[in-house]
């Protein structure tokens, strides 16, 4: 499988590392402490590349646009083509290298950081993958030659500090896509969440939802947390009170017309529910907005 012709590929392969003092100075900063690049790369059909750590001392986003490879992990083998995404956590021993015939192209990025973990076990949410599936995305590849762009502007503290900011975007991309690839399936979220916000002003039941899905009520709120984070009919009511906050910050509307507009009879039990999702009332809350 080749590139698109329509991304133009960089002049030719690059390397970066970041020097020890721009790492203690992005180790110590705020804006860079919980999540900075020590090295990252882009390797254009890279016959003869190998690598093999017994121990990794960092985190590795490693990023197939073309050609093959093979990784090896805990003595399982996988196989790599153009669209699969890497995901090696620190401490994993791996071996991986391009197939001869058809060598791979690479964009590759280390980490660290004080969240490092947790940025990782975000991109391996849900199942212990390693390799995943994610296809050729213009913006994923733009997003990694953005970093390498960056990078290349010299060693300025505010281009790191770019930088690392930039990598926790991307990170955080990357797992939303990733999670995309390896959700149960049988659930169209988008379509769910559209009848959602089509009853914003009534209400629909979790009997109503699943109907809709057509998956016993069982599986559809297991699978819809998962892809989540909140059981449907909590997540529907945080649309509701969400649509609330906008009608209370750009209208007049009274706390009773809300409460009718969101299909609640009653503005006193829809007050109860709009504090117990926000936080405070809703008159608090049109208060704290004002001015």
């Amino acid at each position: 499988m080749s590139l698109p012709s329509q991304w133009p590929l960089p002049p030719k392969g690059s390397r970066i590392v970041s020097p020890a003092f721009m790492l203690e100075r992005m180790q110590a900063h705020a804006l860079s402490e919980d999540l900075y690049p020590t090295a990252l790369g882009y390797y254009p059909r890279a016959k003869g590349h190998r690598m093999q750590r017994a121990i990794h001392d960092d985190y590795l986003i490693i990023y197939c646009v073309d050609g093959r490879g093979k990784l090896t992990t805990n003595q399982n083998q996988h196989d790599i083509e153009a669209g699969d995404i890497i995901v090696l956590p620190k401490g994993q021993a791996h071996s991986y290298r391009a197939l001869r015939n058809t060598p791979w192209t690479i964009f590759w990025i280390h980490y660290l950081g004080n969240k490092a973990q947790d940025f990782t076990d975000y991109l391996l949410q849900h199942a212990d993958y390693r390799v995943t599936h994610v296809g050729n995305h213009p913006q994923l590849r733009s997003a990694f030659q953005g970093l390498l762009d960056v990078a290349r502007t010299g060693y300025d503290l505010s281009a790191f500090l770019t930088l690392a900011n930039r990598l926790k975007l991307l990170l955080t991309e990357l797992g939303q896509t990733r999670y995309q690839q390896v959700a149960p399936k049988g659930l169209d979220l988008e379509a769910t969440q559209q009848l959602m916000r089509e009853h914003l002003n009534s209400h629909i039941s979790l009997d109503e939802l699943a109907q809709a899905t057509f998956l016993s009520k069982f599986h559809f709120s297991n699978r819809y947390k998962r892809l989540t984070g909140y059981p449907p009919i909590q997540h529907f009511l945080n649309m509701k009170m969400e649509y609330a906050c906008e009608l209370l910050d750009a209208s007049t509307l009274s706390v009773k017309a809300i409460a009718a507009e969101l299909g609640y009879n009653d503005p006193l039990y829809f007050s109860r529910l709009f504090k117990r999702t926000i936080g405070v009332s809703p008159l608090i809350y049109r208060k704290s907005t004002q001015g």
